[in-house]
């Protein structure tokens, strides 16, 4: 989690390579730089999932990756599966099934996924073993570094860090805060 104080800015604006949940148009965007084999961000998803639900319409949610590969074994590959998975418009189911089977992630059940999710397995397959989005989850590495992410999750409320580092509660309140303001 986001122990840091300093004022980080997001370096790389919400664009259109984005996968987003909400309205273009929502006074609130929350970005969270996560990795989906990590314990802290498990524990995040479903608090990010109620905030949602509670400011449905009023928040623009966007999830990129950062997976912390020295110590999460698999979370690359479970990020370029949900490129994959997003590339047949399934990203956002993907991402669920990744966080609520956190500790199975291997090739073989990224692809019991992808077949649960009825996606073009052999498209899949071919994307994985040729490393097709690689190149995206490294643009989503570097746009995080160049933002002072150094850990998982990280989240940018309108474009500034947000400490969750003692807990979800304080991004209900950023979140409260910005759209009352």
């Amino acid at each position: 989690m986001t122990s840091h104080t300093e004022a980080f800015t997001l370096a790389v604006p919400v664009n259109a390579t984005d996968h987003v949940l909400g309205p273009d148009n929502a006074r609130v965007t929350l970005v969270e730089y996560g990795d989906f084999q990590c314990p802290n961000c498990g524990q995040a998803y479903p608090a990010v999932k109620l905030l949602l639900k509670r400011f449905e319409h009023r928040v623009r949610f966007v999830f990129r990756h950062f997976p912390l590969t020295d110590v999460h074994a698999h979370a690359e590959l479970a990020a370029e599966s949900a490129e994959a998975a997003g590339a047949q418009h399934k990203f956002w189911p993907m991402y669920a099934l990744l966080f609520e089977h956190q500790h199975e992630l291997k090739l073989k059940d990224l692809r019991r996924y992808a077949a649960q999710l009825e996606l073009d397995l052999e498209r899949f397959d071919y994307e994985l073993g040729d490393q097709v989005y690689r190149q995206r989850v490294n643009e989503h590495i570097d746009g995080a570094r160049r933002s002072g992410v150094r850990q998982t999750p990280t989240f940018f409320l309108n474009g500034a860090v947000t400490d969750v580092s003692f807990g979800l509660e304080h991004l209900y309140q950023a979140v409260e805060k910005a759209l009352a303001g």
